[in-house]
């Protein structure tokens, strides 16, 4: 395959939608494990909830007939008989007119009653007579059995990423073991005579590891299992090896530097020799990242990503999270924030470009501002909330316009 015989990015979804069909398996997980885990699939309510008519002030449970008409100036007058323990059933019920009961918020509806006068309406006279000043409609202040959620309905969709209030509803429905998505693999490997580890002092012309923090994080973040396998030097056969291992024990590869055509540039020539049918494209038309590798190796993909920092967050973000999302068949859905462009913006035509921007509230509006920096850079991302997206067609953004700026991490 010709390098920068550039695909755009909808290609490159078309490429990884035809050419992977990846499932991952389900797991039972505890409830309290299951924070930011995506769901196997749907939940069908066993029972209805909260399976008990409750009231949801603090009042008197009354037939609302009995409080027909009520005011200040002439109060229903009821007799008292008795209250509801909270987590019990009533011990008594209303049989007969004019009776009530008090009802703490949450108690169970006693027998008879069908609505509750919130407690503020009422005053006491004696120790067994109300005064209620305020009628109630029929089932006010009350929530039914199956009100909140009713027996067979499907409560949380296959594909659903468990937050608290989810993680709730699976609570209340006695549900401890929750079915999910396994998580994948995804195996890291960074290449480069000039990469060295983090705690190591950089001599002249070496850098410090950032690819593989940034991917191992941005992997961790998006449900998957992250498992690094070191820095490789420019060697070709321990990259190949370490590149075979990786696609034997992991669902996908991500391989950071080596993707240009430099001389120590190896992952192209890696990823065609590690099995058919190797390489799928070469170069995404897209700014920055365009060296940007995906090879096929066993069904599974292996990902060439640019050695730049800011390029690999930026296809991270935008290609391999779009392929773990679809393997773990959930699709995230984003709410951009549309903010005025701060200044003039040109960009060459035939590329889309993702641009690093900060957020500004001035007078209450949100201004977008470029954060200017090369793709080497690490502080371009780390100084950005998000990114707007400059479609390939288009030669720049005016001072002013409207744009949308996506945020980078979740």
């Amino acid at each position: 395959m010709d390098f920068y015989k550039v695909s755009s990015v909808e290609e490159v979804k078309d490429t990884i939608n035809s050419n992977f069909s990846i499932s991952l398996g389900k797991e039972l997980i505890d409830l309290k494990e299951c924070n930011d885990r995506i769901l196997y699939e749907d939940i069908v309510s066993p029972l209805n909830v909260p399976g008990f008519k409750r009231s949801i002030v603090d009042g008197y449970a009354v037939k609302c007939k009995e409080v027909q008409g009520a005011s200040e100036s002439m109060p229903s007058m009821l007799d008292l008989k008795g209250e509801v323990i909270m987590g019990k059933m009533p011990s008594k019920s209303l049989e007969f007119p004019g009776e009530c009961m008090y009802i703490p918020t949450g108690g169970m509806l006693p027998e008879g009653a069908d609505s509750v006068v919130m407690i503020e309406y009422t005053d006491k006279m004696d120790d067994t007579t109300i005064l209620v000043n305020k009628p109630v409609a029929f089932g006010e202040n009350v929530l039914n059995e199956d009100e909140d959620v009713e027996l067979g309905e499907t409560v949380l969709k296959a594909g659903t990423v468990l937050k608290p209030y989810s993680i709730s509803m699976l609570s209340s429905l006695g549900i401890i073991k929750v079915p999910v998505i396994c998580r994948p693999k995804v195996g890291i490997i960074s290449t480069g005579d000039e990469i060295i580890s983090p705690e190591e002092y950089p001599k002249p012309g070496q850098i410090r590891d950032i690819n593989s923090y940034l991917l191992y994080s941005s992997v961790i973040e998006d449900g998957g299992e992250a498992i690094f396998y070191g820095v490789i030097r420019d060697d070709y056969e321990k990259l190949f090896e370490t590149a075979k291992k990786a696609n034997e024990e992991c669902d996908v590869v991500l391989i950071s530097g080596g993707s240009s055509v430099g001389k120590k540039d190896q992952t192209a020539k890696i990823i065609d020799e590690l099995g058919k049918p190797g390489i799928l494209l070469h170069g995404i038309s897209i700014k920055p990242g365009k060296p940007t590798i995906l090879g096929k190796v066993k069904n599974k993909p292996i990902f060439g990503l640019p050695g730049h920092p800011l390029s690999c967050a930026v296809v991270y973000r935008i290609i391999v999270r779009y392929f773990l999302q679809r393997m773990m068949k959930f699709e995230e859905v984003e709410y951009p924030i549309p903010c005025k462009f701060s200044t003039n913006y040109h960009k060459a035509k035939g590329r889309e470009e993702y641009l690093p921007v900060t957020i500004k509230n001035i007078e209450g509006e949100y201004i977008a501002v470029p954060v200017l920096t090369k793709s080497a850079a690490i502080s371009g991302f780390t100084k950005a909330w998000g990114y707007v997206k400059i479609d390939k067609n288009v030669e720049g953004i005016f001072k002013d316009q409207q744009v949308y700026v996506y945020k980078f991490q979740r």
